[in-house]
């Protein structure tokens, strides 16, 4: 199996994707944004963290890497970080919707 076809594998492993928490250290080494950087995004509410008792260790689902990920590109091509959360939330939103039509559209089906 070659590189290509394992990481399609795991964005399809959707079991392993709602269980993947992952704490702020581990986030900031995978996606190269300091771990200071994703604190203040936290502050500013573009991303949320999953704590389970006050001051515990930030963690973070797939959903937002995944938004850690998409602003960080956008910042990178010159957009300023409120437009990129903005961007983010629009495209995220889009994908949820398509989604949720997706599924709707699977049940009438059975």
């Amino acid at each position: 199996m070659n590189n290509e076809n394992t990481a399609e594998n795991v964005l399809l492993d959707f079991d392993l994707l709602s269980k993947l928490v992952v704490g702020i250290g581990e986030v900031s080494d995978m996606t190269g944004v300091p771990t200071r950087k994703i604190r203040y995004w936290e502050e500013k509410g573009i991303i949320a963290s999953e704590k389970d008792t006050e001051g515990s260790t930030r963690r973070y689902n797939y959903v937002n890497i995944k938004k850690i990920l998409l602003i960080n590109e956008l910042l990178e091509d010159g957009y300023t970080l409120d437009a990129a959360a903005k961007k983010v939330e629009v495209r995220m939103n889009s994908i949820n919707e398509t989604f949720t039509k997706l599924a709707k559209y699977l049940e009438s089906e059975e």
